[in-house]
C-alpha cells in the first residue's frame, strides 16, 4: 500500500485504527509502540473484528485501550494473560490474536505461564513492554531490572536480570525478536514479520519509563538505548503475489552487507540485511551466545534474534478441527446419548 495512501484496502483510515487516549506519561515508550501497531494494523489491511487483544497488569497492560478501538479486548488478572489467550485462540483459531504485557506481568508473577506458553506454541504476538520498572505501583525493580542499578525510594538491585528474550529462546519459541521503541521502523518491520508468524512470536520491546527509570546509567533508558543499540541487521518485509507450495525453510550462507530473504508460512518475506556482525538467526546456539555476550558488553543488540521453520501449534498438536469450535453445531460438539452410555458401559 502507498506510504501517502489516506484509506487502505478495506477502505479504513489510519486514525480507524486508532483506540482511546492515553492516559501513561507523556513521553512513555509504551504509546510509541501502541502508534507503531496502529500503523502496521492500518498498512496490513487488518480486519479489526478478526483481532483480539489481550493484557495482564500494568502500564504495558493498558496499552491495549489505546489501539485498534473495534478488536475485541481481555484485560485478564496480573500474569495470566497467556492462559486467557490460549482459551480463546483454542476454540478460534481464525483470530489474530496481540497480546501485550510488561517485564513484570511477564518476568514475575506471569513467567511459569509466559513458559508454558511458549513450550505449547499458541499462535500470537507476544509483545512484552521492558522498561525494568513496575511504574504502574511507584517505581520498584522489576525482573529485568539491571544488577546494582540505584533507584531514588528503593536503593540497590543487587539481583541479576532475566533476560526474557533468552527465555523464549530456550523455551522453543519458533520467533524472537528485541527492539527498542525509540526505532520505530525496526518496530514495524518486526511487528508485521510476526503476524505473518505460524505460532508463538515474542517481541521483547525495550520501552523506557519516563518517570521512574530513565537514567542514562539504565540500560532501559532512552539516553542508554540510543547510544548503545545495535541492529545485527536492517529489516524489510516484503509480500510476493504467489508462493509455490511451501517447503522447509533453509537460510543459505551470505557475505556482509548481502541481502537473503526468509519466507514466512504465509507467503510474506522477511528481507534481512547483514551488517559487520557474523549472524545466522537460524542458529539457536549462536543466538544463545550472542546475548550473553551483548549481556557482559552492556550492549543492546536489537533485531530478529532467532527465527525457525513453526513447528505445530497448540490446536494442531491436539488434533483439533480445522474449522473454531466456536462455529461448531450442538451437534457435532455433544455426543448422542448412545455413545455416552456406550463410553460408560466400556468403564464398567
Amino acid at each position: 500500500m502507498p506510504r501517502n495512501a489516506r484509506t487502505n484496502a478495506l477502505g479504513l483510515s489510519r486514525n480507524d485504527y486508532r483506540g482511546g487516549k492515553s492516559t501513561l506519561c507523556p513521553g512513555c515508550g509504551h504509546d510509541s509502540i501502541s502508534n507503531q501497531i496502529i500503523r502496521i494494523a492500518y498498512e496490513l489491511g487488518l480486519e479489526q473484528h478478526n483481532v483480539i487483544k489481550m493484557s495482564g497488569i500494568g502500564c504495558s497492560s493498558k496499552t491495549p485501550a489505546y489501539f485498534l478501538g473495534r478488536a475485541h479486548a481481555f484485560n485478564a488478572i496480573h500474569g495470566r494473560m497467556p492462559s486467557v489467550v490460549t482459551g480463546a485462540t483454542t476454540v478460534n483459531n481464525e483470530l489474530v490474536a496481540m497480546g501485550v504485557s510488561g517485564d513484570g506481568d511477564t518476568g514475575s508473577i506471569g513467567l511459569g505461564q509466559y513458559k508454558h506458553l511458549l513450550r505449547r506454541n499458541v499462535p500470537m504476538v507476544y509483545i512484552i513492554e521492558n522498561n525494568g520498572v513496575y511504574g504502574l505501583t511507584k517505581g520498584q525493580f522489576s525482573a529485568t531490572a539491571d544488577e546494582g542499578q540505584f533507584l531514588r525510594y528503593y536503593g540497590d538491585n543487587d539481583l541479576p536480570p532475566i533476560d526474557l528474550a533468552l527465555e523464549a529462546i530456550v523455551s522453543n519459541c519458533t520467533f524472537v525478536g528485541r527492539s527498542f521503541s525509540g526505532d520505530p521502523g525496526q518496530v514495524q518491520a518486526l511487528l508485521k514479520a510476526s503476524i505473518a508468524h505460524k505460532g508463538t512470536a515474542v517481541l521483547d520491546i525495550v520501552s523506557p519509563c519516563v518517570t521512574f527509570n530513565n537514567a542514562p546509567d539504565s540500560t532501559k533508558s532512552y539516553p542508554y538505548g540510543r547510544e548503545h543499540e545495535i541492529p545485527l541487521h536492517d529489516i524489510d518485509l516484503l509480500a510476493p503475489d504467489f508462493v509455490e507450495e511451501r517447503e522447509e525453510i533453509m537460510i543459505e550462507d551470505y557475505e556482509a552487507g548481502q541481502i537473503i530473504d526468509v519466507p514466512m508460512h504465509d507467503g510474506t518475506v522477511v528481507r534481512l540485511k547483514k551488517t559487520d556482525r557474523d549472524y545466522d538467526p537460524r542458529q539457536r546456539v549462536q543466538a544463545i551466545q550472542l546475548l550473553e555476550e551483548a549481556r557482559m558488553d552492556n550492549l543492546l543488540l536489537t533485531g530478529l534474534l532467532y527465527y525457525e521453520e513453526p513447528r505445530m501449534t497448540l490446536a494442531e498438536s491436539e488434533n483439533l478441527s480445522d474449522r473454531p469450535l466456536t462455529q461448531l453445531p450442538d451437534d457435532m460438539l455433544r455426543p448422542p446419548r448412545e455413545a455416552l452410555d456406550n463410553l460408560m458401559q466400556s468403564m464398567m
